[in-house]
């Protein structure tokens, strides 16, 4: 008789139907997906990955954060999205396109964006394309993904050679003290929602007069 296999780990009959279920109800996800033609913009179309430190917006959220950024950018703007993909996704959403958009994102999930797809990684906050210009967008919103100061510091590096002058800072309410510092940004009265709640308070902060107020 062969013993080998009583080393094997062997899952219990619940672990192993909770996880035959779970992967039917992904398939089924998916299945949903293709058979409506699914909007690769749809906020949620790319899940969040928590390893990632992802947490999208509510569509609530993005979409007002989303129409802030089109008044403000003024007809014919340019808009970059800093780790802010729910904002993106939410912008390309929209039919009066009368702006542009690029998306720069450590996730390479947001390549099926194409050409607005840029990689970045905020450990390297210059290292962006040559054709990415300094200051050639008339607002840039950004949400750095972890809320620390040197995250913060480095992304601002980022936002100040991309923008013209306009900055939609999205992070948590720690960070005010911070955020003041790098960007000259002030907090806003708009509460910013999730759609899984967030153990940390998340506010918004703007450098310039905004509809968030």
């Amino acid at each position: 008789m062969d013993d080998d296999d009583d080393d094997v780990p062997q899952l219990s009959a619940h672990t192993l139907a909770a996880l035959q279920e779970f992967y039917l109800e992904q398939q089924q996800r998916e299945g949903t997906k293709t058979s409506q033609g699914f909007n690769q913009y749809s906020v949620g179309s790319i899940e969040e990955n928590w390893q990632l430190s992802q947490f999208w917006y509510s569509d609530e959220t993005a979409s007002c954060l989303a129409n802030e950024a089109i008044v403000a950018a003024g007809k014919g703007g340019r808009i970059a999205c800093v780790s802010a993909p729910s904002v993106y996704q939410k912008l390309k959403e929209r039919d009066d396109k009368d702006f542009s958009v690029v998306i720069l994102e450590y996730d390479r999930r947001f390549s099926v964006y194409g050409e607005e797809f840029i990689f970045y990684d905020y450990n390297n906050p210059l290292n962006l394309p040559e054709d990415l210009l300094p200051h050639s967008f008339d607002i840039v919103i950004a949400d750095p993904p972890y809320l620390s100061a040197e995250c913060l510091q480095k992304t601002a590096e980022t936002i100040r050679y991309l923008t013209k002058g306009k900055i939609l800072l999205c992070t948590g309410a720690v960070m005010e003290e911070q955020a003041a510092k790098h960007l000259g940004v002030k907090i806003c009265k708009f509460i910013p929602k999730h759609s899984r709640n967030l153990a940390n308070e998340f506010r918004c902060y703007t450098n310039y007069a905004s509809g968030l107020d």
